[in-house]
């Protein structure tokens, strides 16, 4: 489901009519799945739930400009944005809403958190740091408002200096 990131100066009409229909996609795919889990959760079928509907369209916008080594600290609701960066599917949103304890099918917490609260792994199964210049990263996001704003900016400033260390340029932390 992954939207383009990477921005061209020419386009042609069908890169362009495929770019789109693949956005709508992923906005409709949201969409519905918030629709269907309000319901889950007023039918009493699941416990509780926190949806990302109405904010599709400027995630997939964000989606497009985020780049891998890029951090993200979100407030929960971020569903399309991980839709897109092909970091969360049907089955983890799903997943997610009713609490299942796999890491495989929920793999922001194992059910361990609050549903709409997303994270990527800085760590790989056996314990080792991964290049986190390779993947999309996600700090896991915090329900208070606001609260992710110290830090968005912590990281917004260790991004931009840790690229700048030559030292760090073996561990897949810096350019």
């Amino acid at each position: 489901m992954h939207t383009q990131s990477e921005p061209t100066s020419e386009i042609s009409f069908d890169d362009f009519k495929a770019t789109v229909l693949n956005d709508y996609r992923i906005a409709v795919t949201s969409r519905e799945c918030s629709l269907l889990g309000r319901r889950e959760v007023l039918t009493g079928k699941a416990k509780f739930g926190i949806f990302g509907d109405g904010k599709e369209v400027p995630q997939l916008a964000m989606a497009k400009a985020f780049k891998k080594g890029d951090w993200r600290s979100g407030y929960y609701r971020d569903q399309t944005f991980m839709m897109a960066i092909d970091h969360f599917t049907i089955e983890n949103f799903f997943a997610g809403l009713y609490a299942h304890t796999s890491l495989e099918n929920d793999p922001m917490s194992a059910g361990k958190q609050m549903g709409g609260h997303f994270g990527t792994h800085s760590l790989d199964e056996n314990g080792k740091l991964k290049n986190l210049l390779e993947q999309y990263n996600s700090s896991a996001d915090i329900s208070p408002t606001a609260g992710q704003m110290p830090r968005l900016l912590g990281l917004a400033q260790a991004s931009k200096l840790f690229r700048q260390v030559p030292e760090m340029n073996t561990d897949g932390l810096s350019n």
